[in-house]
């Protein structure tokens, strides 16, 4: 697929949501040498939202500024759910612009839309809002993230036939998963002839350090492959994927990623049936699917560091390395509120794109880490 310059749009996005960090802040030096990578490597599609803390300012600085603007392709995103007007929503499309600089947006996306928010997307006018920005040439395409069931999909897409894509969360260990659904997602946007754009292909970095016996069978098919090749190749490998965002983190992530994308192959016959079996083997698997999005911290009354409690419980659940998992959830919540301080007001469940129950998990995790 190719971009509105002709130019090719590859297989793998750069996802701006997780940059490196220097302290609190963005490495915007090494976001620099990431953009460089990527460039040169000749892929083009940056991916980026109003949410992400410091990403639009970083995107500035790492691309914008130093690349023509016919060279790249730029998507940012509205997040009508965390505001309480229609005024507030539109407000951060201009918002975007001044950040980035980027003086139009190439895709646009309503972000993460799920059953107890799409609603406040029409209810706030957004989507005539965006086809508006579209006719000043402002926006070149339009469409949204998702992370709820086929049914409200469906829907959407026969509501919204003027959507041009649709971005959904697509991984092999979510494939049959019955709360993210990505298979069913995935044959719906096909239905509707849109273009898909896949987020979370190694969930959240989970699946870069799968469970050891994962791990083993993907060492076994291919020694020289990471455990993140598998996972982003398979999700490049579905037809009509226009790209696979990768929310990388630093010089080795990009390199590795661009090692096996740059000149993408499909999964062959053999390696689809390795997929099956990790699959299958994830089935058994007990770790919690959290992808580290940070939606859930937000409006946290305790400041409870959920997702890093969670990749601490997730060694113990997943490889059974059970003293580095304390060992993780202790850097993780240093003199601040563990798991035991949750009370359970469940804010952080309705925001979940996961649909993990939170609550729930937190407690195990005390039991298991605080003692």
């Amino acid at each position: 697929m190719v971009n509105d310059y002709g130019k090719e749009i590859k297989k793998l996005g750069f996802g701006l949501m997780r940059l490196p960090r220097k302290g609190v802040l963005t490495d915007v030096e090494q976001t620099k040498q990431m953009v460089d990578l990527f460039m040169e490597a000749g892929c083009t599609y940056y991916d980026t939202a109003f949410v992400y803390p410091g990403s639009e300012e970083a995107t500035r600085k790492a691309l914008v500024d130093r690349y023509p603007r016919e060279a790249y392709t730029l998507a940012t995103k509205l997040y009508a759910a965390m505001v309480p007007t229609e005024k507030a929503a539109k407000a951060e499309f201009q918002t975007s612009l001044k950040r980035t600089n980027a003086g139009y947006f190439d895709y646009y996306l309503l972000h993460s839309l799920m059953d107890n928010n799409y609603r406040k997307y029409e209810k706030f006018h957004i989507w005539d809002f965006v086809e508006e920005q579209k006719q000043k040439g402002l926006i070149r395409h339009y469409g949204f993230s998702y992370h709820s069931g086929p049914e409200l999909l469906d829907r959407i897409l026969t509501e919204h036939p003027e959507a041009e894509f649709v971005q959904l969360q697509i991984n092999y260990a979510d494939w049959e998963n019955p709360s993210v659904l990505s298979r069913a997602n995935y044959e719906v946007a096909r239905k509707h002839g849109k273009p898909i754009v896949i987020m979370e292909p190694v969930k959240g970095g989970t699946l870069a350090n799968p469970p050891k016996e994962v791990a083993e069978l993907f060492r076994k098919a291919n020694p020289g492959a990471s455990p993140a090749s598998w996972a982003i190749r398979f999700a490049a490998s579905l037809d009509g994927v226009l790209t696979v965002l990768s929310g990388m983190s630093n010089l080795a992530q990009i390199r590795d990623n661009l090692s096996f994308m740059t000149d993408f192959r499909p999964l062959s016959a053999d390696e689809q049936r390795v997929i099956q079996e990790a699959q299958r083997l994830l089935g058994r698997s007990a770790t919690i699917p959290c992808t580290s999005c940070h939606y859930c911290t937000k409006g946290c009354p305790k400041q409870i560091p959920i997702p890093e409690i969670f990749t601490a419980m997730n060694k113990r659940l997943g490889n059974g390395q059970i003293t580095e998992s304390v060992e993780s959830y202790r850097a993780a919540v240093g003199d601040g509120n563990g798991a035991g301080a949750c009370v359970a007001c469940r804010q952080c469940e309705k925001a979940c794109p996961q649909h993990i129950r939170i609550v729930d998990k937190l407690k195990e995790c005390a039991a298991a880490l605080e003692t």
